[in-house]
């Protein structure tokens, strides 16, 4: 018996019968809503480590969706040498202060925009207490490692822009409304 890959394939017949009877892919943006009795948690944390090139401190965002694999995505918050500046002054440069956000907008950014907001999409926050912080939002940081405009003037950068696809999507999906930035 001949135990090559060859062989074990299924007749050419029986392959497009399989073919034509399985489901069609969905892209994202067409996606069904993820099936959840609740819809999920995002949170945004500090951790311990930093970009190498520029000593960016990294932050972690990451979703909790009922039924779904745990799902953590680089960001950049603020400047490196403005993280310990006050978290409400506008314009401070700071990441943004602990609290809950709305969001507010789920939108593409149309090319020609501001550079530093990266590509794609941009999904926009509102503090849910007292701050003069305002503008801020969830977007790519097309310099993240990349010297003195690394990080952010205050929202959350995600490091691949690619993330920020996957992001954008699953909370269309999940239906998740809030964001709670822990540190």
């Amino acid at each position: 018996m001949d135990r090559s890959p060859i062989a074990r394939r299924p007749p050419l017949p029986l392959l497009a019968a399989l073919l034509l009877a399985a489901p069609a892919l969905t892209p994202p943006a067409l996606a069904a809503p993820l099936p959840a009795a609740s819809p999920g948690q995002i949170s945004l944390s500090r951790t311990e480590r930093h970009l190498e090139a520029t000593g960016d401190p990294v932050w972690e965002l990451a979703l909790l969706i009922p039924g779904q694999p745990p799902r953590r995505f680089d960001a950049l918050v603020g400047r490196a040498a403005r993280q310990a500046a006050d978290r409400h002054q506008l314009g401070s440069q700071a990441p943004l202060p602990k609290g809950r956000y709305r969001i507010s907008e789920l939108s593409e950014i149309p090319s020609g925009d501001n550079p530093e907001l990266g590509r794609l999409h941009w999904i926009g926050l509102e503090p849910l207490f007292a701050t003069a912080r305002r503008g801020l939002g969830i977007h790519h940081d097309p310099s993240a490692g990349l010297g003195r405009r690394s990080g952010t003037d205050g929202c959350i950068g995600l490091i691949q822009g690619n993330d920020l696809v996957t992001l954008v999507d699953l909370v269309r999906r999940s239906g998740m409304r809030e964001l709670d930035v822990r540190d």
